[in-house]
Parts: structure tokens; sequence; C-alpha cells
């Protein structure tokens, strides 16, 4: 790419990304953001740690008289897996995790929630979409040529965790989202997940199936439960020293956790998504983000990461197969997805879109 600018601090640089901004010194507005908010959101210090027993002494008292303290989300990956084994053996939270199989769980994933689940004692939910309806919406995806295709994974997800804090009249939600590994994300080539009107203009163009049978999740939904019912959303490994391997490590240890390589790829259409059809189809590395995170919260250098930036993002032997058996899920033929692929693309905003939302966030934010 002509003009290709790095950032001289983090790795983030503008061969995908149009949002990027680089100041005198080099610096992207990514890195000096997120220096900006680590005062603020970041606390491994003592400062955390009473942050961190108010907020349990908080979950506790609330969860008074409940079967449950707080709820959340499991994937079998890293953040979700330890956040669940701090808070329930470390913390003594009562746990109510939920998990959702799409069809593509690996089965590492599999085990690493069995082992989890089976060492800490919480109570696990699994729900399982409309395979059916499932596979042809995030097919519907694909045709359209968008960036994020995980967007029917993390809405469906979030519509089971809300329906679950109603039912059990739970008010916290611990996430595993955190500074330390997820401080950079790139903003160009993707979309927010809570936009049910442009879900539905997507699968109306190019799905096949009813959704009918799939929970979604709206951005004013979101808002009613978070502001209306008082549903809260708290990030406790934000006031812990979070470092990666050192989490692995305990896991390991703790009930023989298997890390799976990288980032979000616990599962195989995800693993697809993050690796391949960003980086193929948009130019995006998203291992540039999560590295990026790990210099900021200095857990690596930037040496490092552009040592690992080198590396081959995948196996292509093993993304091959694993190609093979997404077109086989989602019933595409492989030479349609290849020709798919060879195509420039589309951003979500080229079909319809929820615009009054922004105007409501912003009088109600």
């Amino acid at each position: 790419m002509e003009n290709l600018i790095c950032c001289k601090r983090c790795v983030m640089d503008n061969s995908s990304d149009s949002t990027i901004i680089f100041d005198e010194n080099g610096f992207c507005n990514y890195c000096t953001s997120a220096l900006k908010r680590m005062e603020y959101t970041y606390f491994p210090n003592d400062e955390g740690k009473r942050k961190l027993e108010r907020l349990i002494s908080i979950l506790k008292l609330e969860g008074n008289g409940k079967k449950y303290d707080c709820l959340m989300g499991i994937s079998g990956g890293l953040d979700s897996s330890y956040l669940a084994y701090l808070g329930s053996t470390k913390w003594g939270l009562r746990i109510l995790a939920v998990h959702i199989d799409d069809g593509f769980d690996t089965e590492m994933s599999k085990k690493n929630i069995k082992k989890l689940v089976e060492s800490t004692g919480i109570d696990l939910i699994i729900e399982k979409p409309d395979p059916i309806q499932f596979n042809d919406l995030t097919k519907a995806y694909i045709l359209a040529e968008v960036p994020n295709l995980a967007i029917p994974q993390d809405n469906i997800l979030f519509a089971c965790l809300y329906n679950y804090a109603r039912k059990y009249k739970i008010k916290n939600f611990l996430s595993g989202t955190n500074f330390a590994l997820e401080s950079i994300l790139q903003q160009g080539n993707t979309y927010r997940a809570f936009d049910v009107k442009n879900i539905k203009a997507i699968h109306k163009r190019f799905g096949t199936e009813q959704i009918n049978k799939l929970q979604f999740l709206s951005d004013y939904k979101r808002f009613f439960d978070r502001y209306v019912l008082n549903i809260k959303t708290y990030c406790p490994l934000n006031f812990i020293d979070y470092r990666k391997e050192e989490a692995i490590k305990e896991l390991s240890n703790f009930c023989g956790f298997e890390y799976y390589g990288g980032k979000h790829l616990e599962n195989t259409l995800t693993k697809f998504i993050q690796l391949y059809w960003f980086y193929n189809k948009f130019g995006v590395d998203k291992r540039k983000s999560h590295l990026s995170s790990m210099i900021i919260s200095n857990q690596i250098t930037r040496e490092e990461a552009l040592l690992e930036l080198q590396k081959p993002l995948y196996d292509k032997d093993i993304m091959e197969s694993e190609i093979n058996l997404i077109c086989k899920s989602l019933k595409i033929d492989r030479k349609e997805f290849d020709e798919i692929l060879k195509k420039p693309g589309k951003q979500h905003t080229e079909y319809p879109i929820d615009k009054f939302y922004l105007f409501f966030k912003k009088i109600f934010s």
C-alpha cells in the first residue's frame, strides 16, 4: 500500500482504517486515547483492590435473598473463563453463566467450559439458537459482504443474557471486557451489534429462511433494561493486574484449561471471521489491535509485537478445512464463496440502518 503509515508507539496503521489519525510525533489516536483512558479505567494497583472489594460487597448485598449475585456470558475463551474462575473461587460470588452454542464451538472450547464448570461449581445455561435460522442469518451477512459477520453471534448472546437477567431478577452483569487486552479496537471496517434494523435489513435482502425463532436485543431495549430496570455491567478485570500469560498458567493449573493460540479463536466461525474474513476481504489484521493493547498495558514491547506480526496469520491447510466446514454448514457453494471474497466488500451502512438511535443516544446520555 502506498503511503502506509504505522504508529511509532503501537502497531496500528492506516492500511485498512480510514478513521486513524497520527499526530506530529507519529503517534496514533488509538494509543493516545487509550493512555488517557487508562487513568480512570485500569487499576492494576492498590486502588484497584479497593474498587474490587467495594464491587464484591455491592454484588453480594444486592444478591442477598436471590439465587445469584450476578450473571455473565462465557465463551470458553480466556477472558470470560478467567473471570468466572476468579469470581467463583476467589471472590465467593454466586454466578449464573450463559453460553451460546451456535454449532461452531471447537472441541477445545467445549472441554474448557466443561472443566471450568466442574471445577468452580458455577451454574451454566447453554442456549442453542435454531441452527437453520442462525446459519441462514450468518450466510446473509456473508452474501451482504459486510465486515462484522460476528454481529448475529454477539447480539443473540446479549439477548439471552438480558432475558435471564429479567427472569432471575439479576441486575448485575460481569463482563470479561478489559483494558489490558482490549484498550485498542479498530473503528474502521466494523459496526455496532445492536442495530436490529440493520440486522433484519441484511437478512431480508439475502436470507431465505425465517428468523422468528432467534432472540435479538435492540439498542432501545438495551437502553431500557440498563437505565429503567437499572441493569448494570461491571468489568472486574480492570481492577486487577490482568496479564495474559499469567492468567493462562493459573487457569491451566486450576482446571487444565488449554489455550487456543489467540484472541477469539475458541469458536470456528469466530476464528474464520477474525483471521480470514476481516483480513482477506477488508485487509484488517485483528492482531494489530490486540498486540497494540498489550503494548499499552506493558505486557509486550512494540518490537515484540512487530515480530509477532511477521508470523503467518493462520495455518493455510487448517483454515481451508474450516472454511469448507463453514460453507457446508451455511449451505454456500465454495466457488460462490471464493467469488464473494474477490469482491471489494461493502459497509453495514450501505444497508438500512437505525439513523434515529444516535440522536436518541445523544439526548439520553
